[in-house]
Parts: C-alpha cells; sequence; structure tokens
C-alpha cells in the first residue's frame, strides 16, 4: 500500500521511502524488516504508472515512457483501459520475474560458494566500476563521489585489526558513520529540499469508473505479447549494474514499436506503449534482486537499501543466505508472489483515492516526512551526532540533484565498502607479496577487467567510432 501512494506522489521514490523506514525495520523481525522494504520497491512499480496514464506525471522515473501513450489513451477516453493493461502486465510480469528469481538465485548461489576472497573483492570492484559510469556525471566528479562513499566506510573502528581510524577523539564515531543516518540524508531529506523548490500545480484530476476499467478484446489482444516481450526484456536487464529498471522500460518502448505493425500508432496512445514497459519495469525489479540474495552485492540503489535492512539485522546475503537463513530467503520470495497479488487488487479499485493524495497540501506532506526521518534516524542509535550527519547529508544530496549528480554514486560504495576491505585484506594475506596473484584467479581477472572496461568507455567510445567510421570510407 505504501509502495503504491510513494509511486504515485512525484519526487518521493522508492528509496526515499525505504530510507526513511530504514529506521522503523530495525525495531522488526529479519524476514519482516526485509519485506517491508521490498514491498515498497515492487509496489512503487505499480504505483508510479497511475499520474503518468491519468496526468502525463510520472511518479516515478520508470514510469516516465508510460506517459507517451497512456496519457494520450487517457484524452482519448480510454485511460481506464490503460491503467488495467499496466496493473495486469505488471502483475504478469512481477511474478515470472519472481520464479526466474527462485530458479536463478539458488543456481547462482552455488556457484558463488566456490568464490574466494579475490573473487568477492572483484565483484565489489566490477559493481564500484560499472555503477560509477551508469549513474550519470563527468569520470573526475563519479570518482571523488565514489571515494567520499568508500572513505565513510573507514571512519571507526578497522574491521580487521580493531584500531580506530578517523574517529577524532570521538567516542561516538568509534561505531562509524550510521547506515541509516547516510541514506535518509542523501534520499529523504535532499528529496524535500528539491521537492519544496517546485511551486507547480497539478492538471485536472481525471476521474475514472469502475466499468470503464475493463480493455475490449482487440486491447486484450495486442496487449499480451507486449507483456510477454516487456518481461523478456526486463528480467535481464535487472542483472546489468545501474539504472537498469528504468533502462529497461526504454528498450521494450524501443522493441515494441520496432515489431508492431502499427508504428504510427506509438506516441499517440498505443496500448503496447503501456503494456510493454510497465511489464518490463516488474521484471527488471525482480532481476535487481537475483545478484543482491546470490552475490550479495547490490547493483541498484532499491536493493542498497535492502542490503541496508540485512546489515542491520546481523544478516550477510550471498551465497549462504537460503541455507544459514532459510526464513528470510523464502519468506522474502513468498512475500513477493502475494505482493504481487495484493498490489493489483488494491490498484484498480483504489485509483481515484491514490490520485486524491496529490491534492494534499505539499508543505504538510513535506513536514511529515521530515519528521519521521529526523525521529528514525534518531531513535536507531539515541545519537544526537546521527542527526548531524542525516542533515549534512541530507544538503549533500540537494546540491548533487542541482549539478545532476545521482546520490547513489556514494551510497553504494558506502554499503558495500566493508565487504570490499575485508575480501581485499583478505586477498592481500593470501598474495604474499606476489603482484600477478589476481591473474592467475580466471574469475576475478575478468571481473575486473569488465570493470575497467566499462570505467573507461566513455574515454574509448569516440576513438573506437572514429576508427569504424574510417573504415567504412571508400578507399581505405
Amino acid at each position: 500500500m505504501l509502495g503504491s501512494v510513494v509511486g504515485v506522489l512525484p519526487g518521493i521514490g522508492p528509496v526515499g521511502a525505504m530510507a526513511v523506514l530504514l529506521p522503523i525495520s530495525f525495531t522488526l523481525k529479519p524476514a519482516t524488516a526485509v519485506i517491508l522494504l521490498a514491498g515498497i520497491f515492487y509496489g512503487a512499480q505499480y504505483g508510479g504508472s497511475t499520474t503518468a496514464i491519468l496526468l502525463n506525471i510520472p511518479g516515478e522515473a520508470t514510469s516516465v515512457v508510460t506517459t507517451i501513450d497512456g496519457h494520450q489513451m487517457t484524452r482519448r477516453g480510454r485511460a481506464g483501459a490503460a491503467l488495467t493493461i499496466s496493473a495486469v502486465g505488471s502483475f504478469v510480469a512481477g511474478t515470472v520475474s519472481v520464479v526466474l528469481l527462485m530458479l536463478v538465485a539458488p543456481a547462482l548461489a552455488d556457484l558463488a560458494v566456490k568464490f574466494g576472497p579475490p573473487e568477492f573483492f572483484a565483484i565489489t570492484a566490477f559493481g564500484l566500476m560499472a555503477l560509477s559510469r551508469l549513474t550519470g556525471g563527468s569520470l573526475p566528479l563519479v570518482v571523488m563521489l565514489v571515494g567520499l562513499g568508500l572513505a565513510l566506510t573507514t571512519i571507526g573502528q578497522d574491521v580487521t585489526f580493531g584500531k580506530a581510524r578517523f574517529t577524532f577523539g570521538s567516542v561516538q564515531l568509534l561505531q562509524g558513520v550510521e547506515l541509516v543516518a547516510v541514506a535518509v540524508g542523501l534520499f529523504g531529506v535532499a528529496e524535500v529540499l528539491v521537492v519544496a523548490e517546485e511551486r507547480e500545480g497539478l492538471r485536472q484530476l481525471v476521474s475514472v469508473r469502475l466499468r470503464e476499467l475493463l480493455p475490449t478484446r482487440e486491447e486484450w489482444r495486442r496487449s499480451i505479447g507486449a507483456m510477454a516481450r516487456g518481461t523478456a526484456v526486463g528480467f535481464p536487464f535487472g542483472l546489468i549494474p545501474g539504472p537498469a529498471v528504468i533502462l529497461s522500460t526504454f528498450a521494450s518502448y524501443a522493441l515494441e514499436k520496432r515489431v508492431s505493425r502499427r508504428p504510427e500508432e506509438f506516441g499517440q496512445g498505443a496500448i503496447e506503449g503501456v503494456a510493454g514497459p510497465e511489464s518490463a519495469n516488474n521484471a527488471a525489479a525482480g532481476g535487481a534482486m537475483v545478484p543482491l540474495l546470490a552475490l550479495g552485492v547490490p547493483f541498484a540503489p532499491p536493493t542498497a537499501m535492502l542490503l541496508g535492512a540485512f546489515t542491520l539485522h546481523g544478516i550477510q546475503p550471498g551465497p549462504l543466505l537460503a541455507t544459514e537463513h532459510p526464513h528470510v530467503f523464502w519468506g522474502l520470495i513468498a512475500s513477493l508472489y502475494l505482493g504481487n497479488v495484493v498490489v493489483l487488487v488494491l490498484n484498480l479499485p483504489l485509483v481515484g483515492l491514490f490520485t486524491s493524495l496529490l491534492c494534499m497540501p505539499r508543505d504538510v506532506l513535506l513536514t511529515l516526512i521530515l519528521l519521521v526521518s529526523a525521529v528514525g534516524v534518531f531513535t536507531v542509535n539515541n545519537s544526537v551526532l546521527d542527526l548531524f550527519v542525516m542533515v549534512v547529508m541530507g544538503v549533500l544530496g540537494y546540491v548533487l540533484r542541482k549539478f545532476g549528480l545521482n546520490p547513489a554514486t556514494i551510497i553504494l560504495p558506502f554499503v558495500i565498502g566493508t565487504v570490499m576491505e575485508q575480501s581485499l585484506v583478505q586477498t592481500l594475506l593470501l598474495a604474499r607479496g606476489r603482484p600477478g596473484y589476481l591473474l592467475e584467479r580466471p574469475i576475478a581477472f575478468t571481473l575486473l577487467l569488465a570493470g575497467a572496461v566499462a570505467l573507461a568507455w566513455p574515454l574509448l567510445r569516440p576513438s573506437i567510432r572514429g576508427m569504424t567510421a574510417g573504415a567504412r570510407r571508400p578507399g581505405l
């Protein structure tokens, strides 16, 4: 329910909502806490399409593509059909992605059991190098932000030898910088500051009766194939580091336009332009869970928040999660099945209620978010220092947004920095001073090479294009 509300409200993304509720999850049982945050992640994929279709305002970045044809259908009087196809496509793709998650994650985990410290270091390094390029921004600035995220993880006691580092004599800093304070600041508080600047009025709400929600037979026929293709495109995209859920919607839309017999209808209210992308973003959301559960490495900001919930409860997701904490692993899988059904049941009858939330005074909503954020951060350790960290990170997150930089560039290295440091220290001990040790580990070497290519690709791409263009010229 909350995920759908977050999806409907523009500007307040699932990552921000998950960050705000991260402190509350600390009071719950591990399985319940993870299910709570995962529900927000999934629910937001549904809710974002509602305002995209009715008001031409994407509640989520994953619903930007839906506005192209979804709102055109509203203008033609087919808003109900667009909402139904969007919800059913999301349900089908979400369910299929959970089945694939259940099949792929244990198999990948079995392979990952054979990994040693060099492989885990290579995975984390690959994730940082790939994500640093996919989150946008100039390379020097992105590298600086990744370095800042890693530096924040070194504050406190050394994870290997237990020595105090960068505490400046503060006893409170011995425990390190609190993940909750950093996440709530970078996403929750910063989002409030950004939204508070916007004073645009909303368009007239479109009322949709229940009897108008039923698509025609022709609309169903055209949507079924788009749902299947969107699911097939979305799930593999979820396995890619970076904003894969967003990219999957654009890829699905491009595919639908290419295979359609009526490409001229796209942009004018083609039902495939709603069914495909809405299926793709939910399938990608399921795919994004695979690296987290199987390898313990988040490839997207929402899964980084889920990793934070695991960490708060002393659970390390990865190859041994299903065997050491089966109630958490299979409880999460079961909740995703159930969540898809519940969100489908909620979204169609309560369309009017969700859209009416947009009439709530924005200042009241932002004040409530700030209040919940401050109380939640303080109650984790009863520390005023955490509130100070939250405020500083909130201002930093606001500045990053103003310069077009993604705060995830800081939070992702901060979340996996500890694992990266531990595996690096262990790798150095195993190497015994041999510089070529990683070259002897094929998997680790391949991952590091792939990460280096991803990091250097923006610099190499112009040269490669120039060489390709030169080779195509006559006489060369």
